[in-house]
């Protein structure tokens, strides 16, 4: 079928097709079940193809009120975590015509200025992880359809939910370490009030309280290295017995744990195991290598996407928590003997 010089227009596929613009719009706008048979639906495929028509999506999203965007809101991009959420967001969005607009909330977790004159005519549907959860009033993203990342289902302020399986990482974790024979914990705990983090909390406390003579002292840290630092000098400086298991909320917590093992003299595996939790490039960088939980971020960004475009279609999204997985490496090993 020869292609004309100008773009083809919508007409110019019915004709192709013999069918009605109408039909041209269902099936192309995949609403055409119920409506159209599937040998129709077909032949106007094809003739999109052939003439290499493409829908004008600004005309299109003029005449809706929509612009086919969405607004990723998550705390400041200190790690390459929510690079990789943004890559997985962004990924399926581009499969469905839609735009993503990456939001760092600029101090981190607090509220933040709207990037747009008004959220609302700009968007249309936001994806925000919890630690980022106070910006959404500023922007007023809570009253547009919403996902929210790493949230506690039973109180989401979103019309639907997506988390990884943090609590059965943190049970990894735990078995893992109770495995090798350790009993005494100091958890290196992040300073952020996050429902993530609570459960990493609970699920730490309740694996160790169900083994005989196992204890967990809990200190607070800021996600960074300075203050993971000085966390685990002030908890392990002063004399006495030491916990033989180090257990980081994240992993820029572990890198700075391990700063503060070195300045304090004491060596990793053989004086105290160290885990994380998220599998960053820093895991392998540090020495020895971490033993920490691979969470997918791209994953998380694409079930958060998904979830999105179901709720705007009225769908119910996908259920279920996405998996985990421990990975062990040489920062793990059993304790030494008294």
């Amino acid at each position: 079928m020869a292609r004309s010089s100008t773009r083809p227009t919508s007409r110019d596929v019915a004709q192709a097709a013999g069918v009605s613009q109408a039909a041209v719009s269902l099936v192309l706008g995949d609403k055409w079940r119920g409506r159209v048979s599937e040998t129709t639906a077909a032949r106007v495929r094809e003739a999109a193809r052939d003439l290499g028509y493409r829908p004008n999506l600004a005309a299109r999203n003029l005449r809706l009120g929509h612009t086919r965007t969405v607004l990723l809101v998550v705390p400041a991009l200190t790690t390459e975590f929510f690079a990789g959420v943004y890559t997985g967001a962004a990924r399926v969005a581009a499969e469905h015509g839609f735009g993503v607009v990456l939001y760092p909330s600029p101090e981190g977790i607090g509220p933040a200025r709207d990037p747009f004159a008004s959220a609302q005519a700009a968007l249309d549907g936001v994806i925000a992880s919890s630690m980022a959860a106070d910006a959404l009033t500023a922007i007023r993203g809570d009253q547009l359809p919403l996902v929210m990342l790493d949230s506690d289902p039973a109180g989401s302020l979103g019309a639907a939910t997506v988390n990884l399986d943090i609590a059965d990482g943190v049970r990894q974790v735990t078995e893992h370490l109770l495995g090798l024979g350790h009993r005494h914990f100091l958890h290196l705990a992040a300073d952020v009030a996050s429902w993530t983090f609570d459960v990493r909390a609970r699920e730490l406390a309740a694996r160790t309280a169900r083994t005989p003579g196992a204890t967990v002292r809990t200190v607070r840290a800021p996600i960074s290295i300075e203050g993971a630092l000085a966390a685990t000098e002030a908890a392990l400086a002063p004399p006495g017995p030491h916990p033989t298991a180090l257990v980081c909320d994240d992993d820029k917590l572990a890198a700075g744990a391990y700063k503060a093992l070195r300045r304090l003299g004491l060596r990793v595996p053989d004086d105290i195991s160290v885990t994380g939790l998220d599998d960053l490039a820093l895991a392998t960088a540090i020495d020895p290598e971490l033993t920490t939980v691979r969470l997918d971020a791209e994953r998380f960004g694409e079930r958060g996407m998904r979830a999105l475009l179901a709720v705007l279609d009225g769908r119910e999204p996908e259920a279920g928590d996405i998996p985990v997985e421990l990975v062990v490496r040489g920062s793990t090993a059993p304790p030494r003997a008294s």
